[in-house]
């Protein structure tokens, strides 16, 4: 475990010892565990967990390309068939003449109803269509308290047909910049174009989330492959760092994906 700890941060310890439990389980009762929804950091993270071991890995978020997805481990002699994920499809139903829903009234609706990140999926949003993906466990409860969102009357109602589900195409621009160092606040200062003063403030207001995680600490220092986003700039990729100028600069390439995700 220590070995597999030093290839991580710090505050991703936590998950990896609960990941290194759920692995047990399986190996103990021979059977299989189901995760809650997960992001892509935390499944690379269980696929690391899992390493040589008998345990096996299979994930689903029903929409193709799903970021968030539930994860199933179990051991190598059992076949995993789609019903295994357990996650219900529901498309949202409410006054499309007036009012426009964005990702953040849904999310934060259905937060405010008690539920924790981990039981829905990813939302998406097509014209006046609105799907988001949610665990079975939970589904009931959702159609009975999930009523309104940005203060007008919303239905669920259950999509069964694959055909049916929202599709999304996410397209990334790649730039080059020049930046003093791989601190968070630096990075967004040069990618957005704002003062390091306004990039700290938008980091301790809890704005800026880095793999997924709010991240509040400015000298934060970042990597390849790290995802931020940023609430109201959009979401940006490390790619790759190219090395350093005459002037001791690090030349880094940055994807850049402007969604409201």
């Amino acid at each position: 475990m220590e070995s597999l700890l030093q290839h991580f941060r710090k505050d991703e310890q936590q998950f990896i010892e609960q990941v290194s439990g759920w692995i047990i389980d399986v190996e103990d009762r021979y059977s299989p565990k189901l995760t809650d929804f997960l992001d892509p950091r935390e499944r690379f993270i269980v696929q690391a967990v899992i390493g040589s071991s008998d345990v096996r890995m299979a994930a689903s978020g029903m929409f193709e390309g799903a970021e968030r997805q539930r994860v199933l481990l179990y051991p190598s002699y059992y076949e995993p068939q789609q019903e295994d994920f357990q996650v219900t499809m529901f498309e949202l139903k409410y006054p499309v003449r007036f009012v426009t829903l964005k990702h953040p009234d849904i999310l934060g609706s259905l937060m405010s109803i008690g539920l924790g990140r981990g039981k829905f999926g990813d939302i998406r949003i097509e014209g006046e269509r609105i799907q988001f993906a949610a665990a079975e466990e939970v589904s009931a409860y959702l159609q009975t308290n999930f009523v309104s969102a940005a203060k007008v009357k919303v239905q669920l109602n259950p999509v069964e047909d694959p055909a049916e589900f929202l599709t999304s195409v996410d397209e990334w621009t790649e730039e080059s910049f020049t930046v003093s160092s791989l601190r968070l606040d630096t990075v967004i200062s040069s990618v957005y174009n704002i003062s390091r003063q306004k990039a700290a403030s938008l980091i301790h207001a809890g704005r800026v989330r880095v793999n997924w995680t709010v991240q509040e600490h400015p000298s934060f220092e970042l990597h390849e492959s790290d995802l931020i986003s940023s609430r109201g700039y959009g979401r940006i990729k490390v790619g790759m760092i190219e090395g350093r100028t005459k002037k001791d600069k690090i030349r880094l390439q940055i994807g850049r994906l402007d969604t409201n995700k």
